[in-house]
């Protein structure tokens, strides 16, 4: 690992007004000195998985998160709640991720963060989501927590952007803490 980190992040959400897209787009701006976050490419492409379809290849993107998720020091994993859980969208991804030898999540530093309309902010999914890591062996940050609650009144609907001052400095401290994480692990 060089002395500068380099950090992806996992969209969980397609939706073009998505408040969690606005999280995910304000990291860059938040990280810390000595910190690089960029998105990681849509995963819209993604086919369901299908083992018949995994006997054919893995596709094209899927191997194009492997490989950026391969190059990076960590990755933060930015999702909103659905039905109390995962977004299936990102549950298919991350069990494509899980099908690739020499998985790329394995060992891997990863945060969470979710935003919802809702008071609690996507505790449930980062809940479940934990469990689902947890068997990829990823090494998951566990505090600080960024559950974004009631996060329509925290983002400008006009321009998509973060505004919000204190949850964009306790965002600031999670991906710190994270650089911290990351570091302490080598």
């Amino acid at each position: 690992m060089s002395a500068s980190l380099k950090i992806v992040t996992l969209l969980g959400s397609l939706r073009q007004g998505s408040y969690n897209a606005a999280i995910a787009r304000a990291l860059p701006s938040l990280a810390p000195e000595g910190m690089e976050v960029v998105a990681l490419p849509s995963i819209r492409d993604i086919p369901l998985y299908d083992a018949d379809l995994e006997a054919t290849g893995i596709p094209p993107a899927v191997i194009a998160l492997v490989d950026r998720i391969r190059e990076a020091d960590g990755v933060v994993i930015v999702t909103p709640e659905y039905n109390y859980s995962v977004p299936g969208v990102l549950k298919n991804a991350i069990d494509w991720l899980s099908r690739v030898p020499d998985q790329p999540l394995a060992g891997k530093p990863v945060a969470l963060q979710s935003a919802s309309m809702g008071v609690i902010g996507g505790a449930r999914c980062q809940y479940h989501l934990r469990q689902v890591l947890v068997c990829l062996d990823c090494r998951v940050l566990n505090k600080p927590e960024v559950m974004v609650g009631a996060v329509q009144n925290k983002v400008d609907a006009a321009t998509g952007e973060l505004t919000d001052a204190a949850t964009r400095k306790f965002v600031a401290s999670q991906l710190a803490s994270f650089a911290d994480f990351i570091r302490r692990a080598v």
